[in-house]
């Protein structure tokens, strides 16, 4: 392999990932001063990408008390059977969750990113869609703040607290607040969306 080869030009294209984020008092606070929206930026593959409220640890920064001074990173990776450019996320928080997708993961624990994937911490709720590109050394990231929550505009929301089964009914009793179940103890892993 010569050098031409190895060396990566501007022609290349760069995998992207698109981050859109979401909290609802966006509108009211300055959360998101410090990420350049709207913007492509440019980040080496054998870093990882950290979001978190301590902006010398971290390469993005939210302006919140309320996050962690670390609260994830995002590593690039190769595997020996695909050429493109893959993404895994960690949890680098020690005091909450990070929820991807429908995975809750602890402190320093660790999943593949799908090439579209809702991540979840306190408030906060962000969708990452993965862009494939041909670039090895580097990727871009783009941010931008969205209006609607992401849950809500793809109707992926958390699945019910009791799994219920197209055959059984539930019987509420609103001045108790009770719930129970009547029927078969079967369950149905459907997730419900509340609007």
């Amino acid at each position: 392999m010569n050098v031409s080869q190895t060396i990566e030009t501007e022609e290349d294209l760069l995998p992207c990932l698109h981050v859109k984020l979401y909290h609802p008092q966006q509108s009211s606070n300055s959360l998101y001063g410090l990420i350049p929206l709207g913007k492509r930026i440019k980040h080496p593959a054998e870093d990882p990408l950290r979001l978190g409220r301590d902006g010398q640890a971290c390469t993005v920064a939210l302006l919140d008390i309320r996050v962690s001074r670390k609260q994830l990173a995002i590593q690039a990776y190769y595997t020996p059977r695909s050429r493109d450019m893959l993404f895994r996320i960690q949890n680098l928080s020690q005091r909450a969750q990070l929820c991807v997708n429908s995975s809750a993961l602890d402190y320093l624990e660790v999943v593949d990113l799908p090439d579209k994937a809702l991540i979840r911490f306190g408030q906060y709720e962000m969708l990452i869609i993965r862009e494939s590109g041909e670039a090895k050394a580097s990727f871009e990231v783009e941010f931008e703040v969205l209006t609607v929550a992401p849950s809500r505009e793809t109707c992926t929301c958390e699945p019910s607290v009791t799994p219920v089964s197209d055959t059984e009914s539930l019987m509420v009793n609103s001045l108790l607040g009770e719930l129970r179940i009547i029927g078969p103890s079967e369950t149905d892993e459907t997730a419900i969306c509340y609007s």
